[in-house]
């Protein structure tokens, strides 16, 4: 990981702590730097963007009312 130094603006760091104290758990100084400058990034094609996973249920279900109750007898080929 790579350190820096920067010297912010009078208006920006005004506007950081007024964020900050807005919050009710405000992050780190390093959390929004690093999350301002992902953005900036991303939306200028210099930082691919991470698709998170999605899990959907099924259109159809098994049929089967108990799978939750028993799903380790039907995954194991013991119930049918």
């Amino acid at each position: 990981m790579k350190r820096a130094t920067i010297t912010l603006p009078d208006d920006l760091a005004e506007a950081t702590e007024n964020y900050l104290r807005a919050q009710e758990a405000p992050p780190a100084l390093t959390t929004i730097m690093q999350t301002a400058l992902r953005e900036y990034l991303r939306e200028r094609g210099f930082l691919r963007v991470h698709r998170t996973v999605k899990i959907r249920p099924a259109k159809r279900g098994s049929g089967r009312s108990d799978v939750s109750q028993n799903y380790d007898l039907y995954f194991t080929g013991l119930k049918k």
